[in-house]
């Protein structure tokens, strides 16, 4: 599936590569605490660019590419399309489970000392996760 993904859908990966380089560009650090900043910036990038749109058909084609039918066509909204703090996340209910497709763009930095925020870290490139739940 991740093959297929990447040999069919190549250039939306791409796309959402160059997006969260343009979240993070303007910051001053290599971090950011600001998580409604980063999502909104990332979910305005995508759209500006078209990929979010594009996004439901990243999903269905790999929801076909298992061989199971979807119940309902994707839109490029919840449930099916959501833009999180670590990147793009989609999500399909298929007869074994959910499907969820994530592009990590972004690392979650959890400080174990009391008091500090959680932080963000622009990753290097686009990590795909394929997993059912």
């Amino acid at each position: 599936m991740r093959r297929r993904l990447l040999a069919d859908h190549g250039p939306i990966v791409a796309e959402i590569d160059r997006c969260a380089d343009a979240v993070a560009d303007p910051w001053d650090t290599a971090r950011t605490a600001d998580r409604a900043a980063l999502v909104d910036g990332l979910r305005t990038a995508l759209e500006s660019e078209g990929v979010l749109e594009r996004l439901p058909t990243v999903l269905a084609d790999t929801v076909d590419a298992t061989g199971h039918d979807l119940q309902a066509r994707p839109v490029a909204g919840p449930p099916y399309v959501v833009v999180t703090s670590r990147g793009p996340l989609l999500r399909a209910t298929i007869d074994p489970g959910r499907l969820v497709i994530r592009f990590d763009v972004f690392d979650v930095i959890r400080n174990a000392e009391p008091g500090r925020r959680v932080t963000y870290r622009r990753r290097d490139g686009v990590e795909l996760a394929i997993g059912l739940e």
